[in-house]
């Protein structure tokens, strides 16, 4: 088996008010997946996904990013390999135009002239957003500017897409545009998702995280089957629906 993209290993975490968010975590997660992390409010997901770049640092245990270890040291590499889209796009974008925001991640890195026109380009037309390039990011619709935030993660040519509840407060045919993008993309994605249609349509298998713990892995549409399973870990499917 190769080395999983994303390898945690025993994350256990508590807050500074002594909260314990995270009791002994292990995901695996390997390329060209597809993973939905499911649970309640206060399951411990965000704070799981804080680990992956080293913005939280574990208590106990391990993350490694392709056998790299999260660690202060390499906390820049690990930044480039792992690219969170987080739930808000204006936590993301802050520069004048769509352009500019694409372009701030690899310019960092020290990409410059051609070389970063080109990843800016590959990225906004990955998104479809490519028309938009000139356009100030607050003049576009909420739906827009959350591409524009997937492009600003592309841009860095990550190896784990980790996307915290890309779905919400977008309107039908958004969601379904957004749906389409995500399953286009050639990457591995971890989705952080209360929109358990959405995590169906695009992820085959399913971690359900409920008090800090795994309390399930497995084949999205078996566990979206189990009923007992979901009102157990408060996870709700629309009324009516069927799969």
């Amino acid at each position: 088996m190769s080395t999983p993209v994303l390898d945690v290993r025993g994350l256990a975490f508590a807050y500074p008010d002594g909260h314990q968010a995270l009791y002994g975590v292990d995901l695996h997660v390997h390329r060209g997946e597809r993973v939905a992390l499911l649970g309640p409010n206060g399951a411990g997901k965000t704070t799981l996904v804080l680990h992956l770049n080293g913005i939280l640092e574990a208590g106990a245990g391990s993350v490694a990013i392709s056998g790299l270890p999260v660690t202060r040291p390499n906390h820049l590499e690990i930044r480039r390999r792992v690219g969170i889209v987080f739930q808000d796009p204006d936590d993301q974008l802050f520069m004048p135009t769509v352009r500019d925001d694409v372009a701030f991640g690899p310019g960092n890195l020290g990409l410059r002239g051609p070389e970063l026109d080109a990843r800016v380009m590959s990225a906004l037309t990955a998104v479809g957003m490519e028309h938009l390039a000139d356009r100030a990011p607050h003049h576009l619709s909420f739906g827009q500017r959350r591409r524009v935030a997937i492009a600003t993660v592309l841009a860095m040519e990550p190896e784990i897409l980790v996307l915290d509840e890309p779905s919400s407060n977008l309107d039908p045919a958004s969601r379904r545009e957004l749906g389409e993008l995500l399953e286009s993309l050639d990457v591995t994605v971890l989705m952080v998702t209360h929109d358990l249609p959405f995590a169906l349509q695009l992820c085959e298998r399913s971690v359900v995280l409920s008090e800090g713990v795994v309390a399930a892995d497995g084949d999205t549409r078996t566990l979206l089957s189990d009923e007992e399973l979901l009102r157990t870990h408060r996870l709700e499917l629309p009324w009516g629906f069927t799969g």
